[in-house]
């Protein structure tokens, strides 16, 4: 048996950081911090953590000085990094765009005339430019990039999560790069360790543990043995429902993990069809 080997976690500083530590907790691991803020403690056991900027976390991975990282997609398409996806987290989802004031639009097109594009994401904005056949010069933006326009550059390549501060600014979006959000990614070289590896995938574990909980609720239906069929007929599960006998052998009670979306066209047929009782109950984790 392999043998197991201390972790070497990175989690991203800013927007990212609450979502992540908060991913964390759900799955029992809790960090504090200690008088080296960016090496707080953690209580997994054979893990360290250190906190990097997203775009760090990706390098540091490549590099193989860290094992694991959560990180944003657009990071890692920006800086082209050959890492192994282990988990799509959901969290903090954006689009990259390029948005333009509107008063430079011809109709909702670019003008044909030469244009300066700011961005922080120079190789996805370079491949962007050449791709839509524009004749572009590239300015590197580092933060606040909806304010160069108008003085400053005529569009910018930029993330955003709800579009406002675009808005805020007169920018309209005219094209979409890709979407992302925060995943977890690995290290090559450590996947490479047979004992790293075991300590990724325990890890993974955990974390895909919470996102399978968040994605589902715990219904809970008491039937009788003549409408008990009917129930199952139309109660969603992971695998079967549990159905144990009540006391007196009054009906069964029924449990499954039904997906939260599914849930408000779920119980009014649960009712229709004989269920009593219901109760919905949140969850922490679940392993399959």
């Amino acid at each position: 048996m392999p043998t197991r080997q201390k972790l070497r976690l990175a989690i991203p500083k800013g927007r990212m950081n609450e979502g992540v530590v908060d991913l964390l907790r759900g799955a029992g691991i809790h960090l504090s911090d200690t008088a080296r803020g960016y090496r707080p403690h953690i209580s997994l056991p054979d893990c360290e953590v250190k906190v990097l900027k997203p775009q760090n976390i990706i390098e540091m991975l490549q590099v193989g000085s860290r094992d694991l990282g959560f990180s944003g997609a657009d990071w890692v398409s920006e800086l082209d990094g050959r890492l192994e996806e282990l988990q799509d987290t959901g969290l903090d989802p954006v689009r990259l765009v390029a948005a333009a004031p509107a008063d430079l639009l011809e109709g909702e097109r670019l003008p044909g005339r030469p244009l300066v594009v700011a961005s922080e994401y120079e190789r996805l904005t370079r491949s962007w430019i050449q791709a839509r056949g524009i004749e572009a010069s590239f300015v590197h933006s580092y933060g606040a990039t909806e304010v160069f326009p108008p003085e400053d550059a005529d569009l910018i390549v930029d993330n955003t999560a709800t579009g406002s501060t675009l808005v805020a600014n007169g920018l309209q979006i005219v094209d979409q790069l890709m979407e992302s959000s925060t995943r977890l990614y690995a290290s090559p070289e450590a996947l490479r360790d047979s004992g790293r590896r075991r300590a990724i995938e325990d890890f993974v574990l955990l974390v895909r543990s919470v996102l399978e909980a968040r994605s589902r609720v715990m219904v809970e239906v008491n039937v009788s043995q003549d409408r008990l069929e009917s129930v199952l007929e139309v109660l969603p599960c992971m695998r079967e429902p549990t159905v144990s006998t009540l006391a007196g052998e009054a009906g069964f009670a029924v449990k499954a993990a039904v997906p939260s979306l599914e849930l408000p066209a779920v119980i009014p047929v649960l009712k229709s069809r004989g269920g009593t009782d219901l109760v919905v109950t949140r969850l922490a984790q679940i392993v399959p």
